[in-house]
């Protein structure tokens, strides 16, 4: 019976971690980062051979360094479960300047 109690207080705490850790990361990707120059155009990936069923091909980008973009190349990743279609990551502009917005599962 202790060590249930045990098991349960050590599961509630991290449960609680957990959700603390998503507030968090939730506050600080709602944070716009902006560049004043515009990104460079995009370059053509050649698409390699799906590693199999259930894998989606998310494109390559360019990420801002804080100096510089550098190119992160495209890759296969496996499709998340519940999910079907990933809405690629994307710059944008406004008055303020350019931006990232992440690539997501729909």
């Amino acid at each position: 019976m202790l060590q249930r109690m045990k098991l349960y207080l050590t599961m509630l705490a991290l449960g609680g971690v957990l959700l603390g850790t998503a507030a968090c990361a939730s506050a600080q990707t709602s944070r716009r980062v902006y560049v004043r120059v515009a990104p460079p155009a995009e370059r053509v990936e050649v698409v390699t051979v799906s590693p199999g069923p259930g894998h989606v091909w998310v494109k390559g980008y360019y990420r801002w360094t804080g100096r510089a973009y550098v190119w992160v190349p495209g890759r296969w990743v496996v499709v998340r479960r519940g999910y079907h279609t990933w809405v690629p990551g994307h710059w944008a502009h406004d008055r303020h300047g350019w931006y990232w917005i992440e690539g997501h599962w729909r």
